[in-house]
């Protein structure tokens, strides 16, 4: 049986500053502690070169990527450029850039598939809204943005899924344990079903309203991988326990 490492990864947003990025000190020690687990936080772009520069044992990310290597695209970020700044993995097709700039699925499979010609780790994100949850559809969802945004080609370690219940970002829900190992198991059952041996070796995150409290209990579901922080990782006093309890899982 394949033995996959916990990842956790912050997930900054539209937040911080380079003040903020002192942070990373005592986010780098835990990571340096917590010797089984891989830590990762993903800043704002005009954050990634100067937080790659300080972040020791954290690896620095980027929250999104276009699926061109250059072009006339507005506002856009390129693999490459993201590379060229320090970062080495990137979060595609986040349920906010989903929602705020509609891409589908073969939008975020377009960027997965930039990122890891680039030699980026792609953390692809899946989740169901609250509407489709309460009609029972959530499995069936998750299991068409996983046929549509995750690409056929990738080598071992490279690619990351994080599911993120859409109902449970930023609003202090979090799935209950039994929906957790649920859905988890499903993604995992698909991702076998696709591509055989290798689907066992892809992470599965959690991402919604992870906190220090609810962190453990989190890790401890089966297929559970790691989880992809928002809010909480905007301080060390609030990842570093959610990292010490990755270790401890």
């Amino acid at each position: 049986m394949h033995v996959r490492r916990k990842l956790v990864v912050g997930n900054w947003k539209m937040n911080g500053s380079l003040a903020q990025l002192g942070e990373l000190h005592a986010i780098a020690d835990a990571a340096r502690q917590a010797g089984g687990v891989d830590v990762a936080v993903c800043p704002p772009f005009t954050l990634i070169a100067p937080a790659a520069a300080r972040s020791g044992r954290v690896v620095i990310g980027g929250q999104d990527c276009h699926w061109a290597a250059s072009g006339a695209h507005t506002g856009a970020v390129a693999a490459a450029m993201l590379k060229e700044a320090g970062a080495r993995l990137v979060i595609v097709g986040h349920s906010e850039s989903r929602a705020e700039r509609a891409e589908d699925d073969s939008a975020v499979r377009g960027k997965a598939v930039a990122a890891l010609a680039e030699g980026l780790q792609a953390i692809v994100c899946v989740g169901e809204s609250e509407a489709q949850r309460r009609s029972g559809d959530e499995l069936s969802v998750v299991a068409g943005q996983l046929r549509g945004s995750l690409p056929d080609d990738w080598k071992d370690g490279e690619l990351v899924v994080a599911y993120e219940p859409i109902w449970a970002i930023g609003t202090g829900n979090v799935a209950t344990p039994a929906d957790v190992t649920r859905m988890h198991a499903a993604i995992r059952e698909a991702l076998a079903g696709r591509f055989g041996d290798r689907g066992g070796r892809i992470r599965i995150l959690y991402g919604g309203s992870v906190k220090a409290d609810n962190a453990a209990e989190i890790f401890a579901c089966p297929e559970v991988d790691g989880a992809l922080v928002g809010g909480a990782s905007l301080t060390a006093g609030q990842f570093v326990p959610i990292i010490e309890a990755a270790a401890r899982s």
